[in-house]
């Protein structure tokens, strides 16, 4: 899988959260916490990464993806109850418009994180 050394290093730090932490605080919160455990396994973080959207060559809009790790995994953070297929078509729309390829999508809002890694459409992992 690609990137699975990364995805779980992060994955990792994200429970290390949860465990600390617990549910209940809103995301920036966990926004904040992860970027910190991160950093602490050596890894480069960017919080609230550019992503910016193309329509036929033209800029046509700007997101904010919580955390770039490493440059090569974009890290979507909710704190929520239930995360729904909109929050995944979030994480791969980011992926479209960046071109990266790995991202997870982690809910830190039930009482156990739930996560998924999400590829952008057409790379080696997808399907």
């Amino acid at each position: 899988m690609l990137y699975e050394e990364l995805t779980s290093k992060i994955l990792e730090a994200c429970f290390e959260v949860a465990n600390e932490l617990g549910s209940g605080f809103l995301e920036p919160v966990y926004e904040k916490a992860l970027a910190i455990a991160l950093r602490e396994k050596g890894l480069s973080v960017e919080s609230q990464a550019s992503v910016k959207v193309f329509f036929r060559g033209q800029e046509i809009g700007e997101y904010f993806a919580d955390l770039l790790v490493e440059g090569k995994v974009i890290v979507e953070l909710k704190a929520v109850k239930v995360l729904t297929p909109e929050h995944s078509a979030q994480v791969i729309h980011y992926l479209k418009a960046t071109g990266i390829e790995v991202g997870l999508l982690v809910n830190f809002g039930t009482p156990r994180i739930e996560y998924k890694r999400l590829f952008r459409p057409g790379s080696k992992q997808d399907g």
